[in-house]
This record gives C-alpha cells, structure tokens and sequence, in this order.
C-alpha cells in the first residue's frame, strides 16, 4: 500500500512534530513509539500515558426502534444499558464467529454509540446498514471524529487538572459529556490496559487542542505520549484480545472465554444458534494464557503449540512482557489441553522452548 492510500488521524502531524516512529497498521499511519516501548509501557502501570485511538470508529444508531434492532445485532443484553452507560459486546456471523467486539454506549434514550475496531468499520457499518429497518437511522460519524485514552493510576489526577476540583469522574463504564475549553467532549471510564483509566472522544478539529493540553497539564504527573507497542504489551499483560489476532471468524466468544458478555437468555441475536450448540457440545478449542518458562526468545503469532510433542493449537498473540520480564502470549488450543497448569511447548525456528497455561490476567497488580 503506498503512503498516499494510507489514512491519517487527525493527531498525525502532532505525532510526526513529537517524533514518534510511525507505522502502517489496518491501513492506518499510527504510532508505534515514541521513545521506547518498555518506557511507555512502565508510564501507564506506575504514572499515566495517552494514547491516539482517533482511528477506532464511532458509529451511532438511533430512533424509536433503534435499542430493540440493536439487540438482536450484538451479543450482551442492551435492555440492561441506561443512559449513559455502556457494555463490551459482539458483533457475530451467522455461524457464530466473531466479526467485531465492541463497546456501545447509550448516549441518549433513543440513541447509541458504537465503538468499533479500526480495520473493521467500513464492514461494521456495511452489515448493520444490511440488516438496518427503515425507522432506525445509522450514521458512520468516525471520519469528523477522535479520541485518546488516558490511562494509568494517576488517571483521577490528570483529570481534575483538564476538567476541574469540582467534576467527577464518570464511573467504570459510564460515559459523560463534559465542557472544555469552548467545546464539549464526551468522556468514558473505559481502556484497554488494565489501568484506571478513561477514554475521550471529541471533534477532529479539537484534537490536537485535547492532545497537548493533556500533554502540557499531564507533566507533573509524569504523563508520556504511548504509541501502538506500549498498547500491545498492556493488554496482552491483562490478556485482553486483540481483533484480527485472538478474535476472528473462526473462533466464537464462547471458545475466547467470553461467554460473560453473551446473553444467551435473550431470543433472537445472529449465532445465537451456534453458541447454544457449542455450549451443550463443549468447544473444540479455547483461547489460553501463556508463560514461557526462563528465558528465551519471545513468542510470537502462528508458533506452534505443543503438548507431549504434539501439536494442540497455536499462538495468536505473543510478546516479552514488560512488567513480568518474561514471554508471555495467548493462543488457541484443543479443549483436552486448555486446563490451567498444563505444561506446552513453544517451537521457535525448530526448537522447543517449555511454556505454562496460566490463569488470566497474567499481569496482576500489586495493592
């Protein structure tokens, strides 16, 4: 793909202006770095750090009829949502497989947003304009829209210091409209590394405005600019999956461990079906949490997986972890193997490195 093709965020140039190393992901130009993964990474466990999620996409369903269709669209309950709460769910094809995880928020009585993964809104969007009756509108707003995730223990800090002593932070999974600096923002108590933290969405035009006040305003707190590594190592750490890695197609949420965000109670949702069956059959295989143990090189994507020399599944995600100091990863494997404890191998480039099955989160934060 050449430069030309690839979509920017409306934080590009204050990435390019800070120095970041910049690469392609999902067709998007992102950052990846900005000084180095492992400073960033330690910023978000110990201080705080924020991330460009500009690319995520932000659809919004709404009307009368809106809550009842989108119910049979996504696989948790939304009947449970008030407004201004939200929910991590699932888009799934007929056959179960997963076509997307999502957050969808209630901002309104009749209306919701979706956040939605980067690679796949454009197909997001496609396959609920398929389904879309005619007194619900769908509107794809990602393109006049951004976001940033702040994230880490000094989080609460940093946040009176953008929004005032006085404002309170919306609690975990809710999301607020909050007024800054001539213009409003909408403000949600959501992330994706383990940390307190909060994400916010707001105008393209008002980005690099948010951006480098919470850059400026953040320094004391020890605030550092994280790119695309640091959000890896983070959430592999907390064994959250990745889109496109450890969630596709091929897998249903019941096989991923994420059975908890599927509400099966409910009648009519698209593979509702096929969960049912895999529930009553037991799955084939399932998404298991990895140490390598000593050293070694670091596991990666597609290694193989073995279990008394034999083959039961393979990596999905793999990297070194920087809070453990260890290789850690995620992967599927076949049900007889998945039970925590289990010894496995890891074979990299020919040679088998020992690994455990570990009880998620690999990460676990100290009190």
């Amino acid at each position: 793909m050449s430069q030309a093709a690839q979509k920017t965020t409306p934080l590009y140039e204050e990435h390019v202006r800070r120095g970041a190393k910049i690469i392609s992901f999902g067709g998007w130009l992102m950052p990846v770095q900005y000084t180095s993964i492992v400073e960033e990474h330690h910023a978000v466990r110990n201080n705080v750090g924020i991330f460009d999620i500009s690319h995520m996409g932000q659809l919004l369903v709404s009307g009368p009829a809106a809550r009842g269709w989108l119910n049979t669209m996504l696989t948790n309950n939304i009947n449970k949502l008030e407004v201004g709460q939200g929910q991590y769910t699932f888009f799934l094809n007929e056959g179960g497989g997963i076509i997307d995880d999502l957050i969808v928020y209630q901002i309104e009585e009749q209306k919701f947003l979706l956040v939605v993964n980067a690679a796949r809104t454009d197909e997001d969007f496609a396959w609920l304009e398929r389904y879309r009756p005619k007194d619900v509108d769908l509107k794809n707003r990602s393109a006049n829209f951004g976001g940033v995730a702040v994230q880490g223990p000094r989080m609460p800090e940093l946040f009176r210091a953008l929004f005032g002593e006085n404002v309170n932070l919306p609690t975990r999974n809710h999301i607020v409209d909050l007024p800054f600096d001539g213009t409003s923002v909408s403000v949600a108590r959501t992330g994706y590394t383990g940390e307190d933290g909060v994400e916010v969405f707001f105008r393209a035009s008002d980005a690099a405005k948010f951006w480098n006040l919470v850059l400026e305003r953040g320094a004391r707190f020890g605030v550092k600019p994280c790119g695309l590594g640091a959000r890896d190592t983070l959430r592999l750490e907390m064994c959250y999956p990745l889109n496109g890695s450890d969630l596709s197609a091929d897998h249903n949420p019941i096989e991923a461990g994420l059975g908890f965000f599927v509400d099966l109670e409910k009648p009519n949702f698209t593979g509702r079906e096929k969960l049912l069956e895999t529930k009553a059959n037991s799955a084939r295989e399932r998404l298991i949490a990895f140490k390598m143990n000593g050293k070694g090189p670091p596991p990666r994507p597609h290694y193989s997986l073995l279990n008394n020399g034999t083959r039961v599944g393979e990596i999905s995600s793999g990297t070194l972890s920087p809070s453990l100091n260890i290789g850690i990863g995620m992967g599927y494997v076949s049900s007889a193997s998945a039970k925590i404890g289990t010894p496995l191998e890891v074979e990299i480039r020919g040679q088998k490195f020992p690994a455990t099955i570990e009880k998620k989160p690999l990460y676990k934060k100290q009190s």
